[in-house]
């Protein structure tokens, strides 16, 4: 009886943990550049001589889903969208180097540039900082030009590359923090790919898909409910079966 009991509950946890990955799929729908997480079950055996047949449920998460999302038209100079595969570079929360698609940019009043998360962009020459400028351009290869606050017009700073990569998507995973990081720790920075291009004035929206997502929802809910209905029913035989021992 023990063993429907705890594979039940099992099940009914790892649901739950299903449901948390879609709903937070669903939560950042809005999120600029945002990958929704892929989710997936599968049997587990319990290691060990003595539970030859006991197996639980293990809900996980194999990957992200990197196809693109729809470009949205900010008209903003400051705003990037990469055309086609690869990731901007970011100084991640931990100082890190990390990878995201989110090109929603500012200048902070520290002449940092930073996307909406606040997250430092990467150039050729390290953390990107901007002296106060007049006017801005940013070019197709996502090259930065500056014409400096007091200085005449053909006066233009010295450019400043953003650092645009294009690993193997294979050796990358998001984080916590959804950032994306290579799986080796001791894996080296990516280099910077100069094939890739930047479309201006644009974002790339999240590539969640709304009624997927609340459909998978809606299945794992009736999938808890059904675990549920069994850990009674199970708790209701036990209790029967305590009946009629005590009935001899």
């Amino acid at each position: 009886m023990d063993r429907a009991l705890y594979i039940a509950m099992s099940g009914a946890k790892q649901n739950t943990l299903g449901q948390a990955a879609h709903a937070n799929n669903l939560a950042n729908i809005s999120t600029t550049g945002f990958r929704s997480d892929y989710t997936q079950s599968r049997a587990m055996s319990v290691f060990g001589e003595h539970f030859p047949t006991r197996a639980y449920a293990m809900t996980e998460s194999p990957a992200s889903n990197l196809k693109q999302g729809a470009l949205i038209d900010t008209g903003d100079n400051l705003d990037l969208a990469i055309e086609g595969e690869g990731w901007f570079a970011v100084v991640g929360p931990d100082g890190q180097e990390a990878y995201t698609r989110a090109g929603d940019l500012n200048v902070d009043a520290l002449g940092r540039l930073v996307n909406s998360s606040g997250l430092q962009m990467i150039g050729d020459g390290g953390p990107i900082v901007l002296p106060e400028y007049e006017q801005i351009e940013i070019s197709k290869s996502g090259i930065i030009s500056v014409q400096p606050r007091g200085e005449v017009p053909a006066s233009v700073a010295e450019p400043v590359q953003i650092k645009l990569v294009n690993p193997d998507s294979s050796t990358l995973e998001k984080g916590e923090d959804g950032l994306f990081r290579f799986r080796d720790p001791q894996a080296q920075p990516a280099l910077a790919d100069p094939t890739i291009s930047v479309i201006g004035g644009y974002v790339e929206g999240s590539n969640v898909n709304a009624v997927s997502e609340l459909t998978d929802l809606i299945q794992l809910n009736r999938q808890y409910e059904m675990q549920v209905k069994l850990m009674k029913r199970v708790d209701e035989l036990s209790s029967a079966t305590t009946q009629i021992m005590s009935n001899q």
